[in-house]
């Protein structure tokens, strides 16, 4: 599995993303996330990219059911992977499309990542 949960605690859902993330993968870890939202209420999500190598080919990656049913529950977001992924990740995640801010961020500053997902 290319997307998963890997903790939850303080209201930060941490997920992990490696390999090829591919849209099935995508798609488990958004029912996943959005059965978490519907307990809790709200999230703030931090996402850590180890060894990731982009997104797969095929599928459909045109689905933003999520987006329109859990935006307004997310605080914020932060991205944590190497730098060569900060563009294609801010774009793929729409971050000027969001009603949440979305903040990249490299693996040595996961620390920060951490703070700023804490910050109000």
């Amino acid at each position: 599995m290319s997307a998963e949960i890997i903790g939850l605690e303080d209201g930060i859902l941490t997920v992990r993303l490696s390999g090829h993330l591919t849209q099935a993968d995508l798609a488990a870890l958004h029912r996943e996330t959005g059965a978490i939202i519907e307990r809790l209420g709200n999230v703030r999500i931090l996402v850590c990219a180890e060894d990731f190598q982009g997104w797969a080919a095929g599928g459909t990656w045109d689905d933003f059911s999520f987006q329109e049913t859990y935006d307004s529950r997310i605080g914020r977001m932060a991205i944590v992977a190497a730098e060569q992924w900060r563009d294609l990740a801010l774009l793929f995640t729409s971050n000027e499309l969001r009603s949440f801010p979305i903040e990249f961020f490299p693996p040595e500053r996961l620390a920060e990542a951490r703070a700023w997902m804490g910050e109000d």
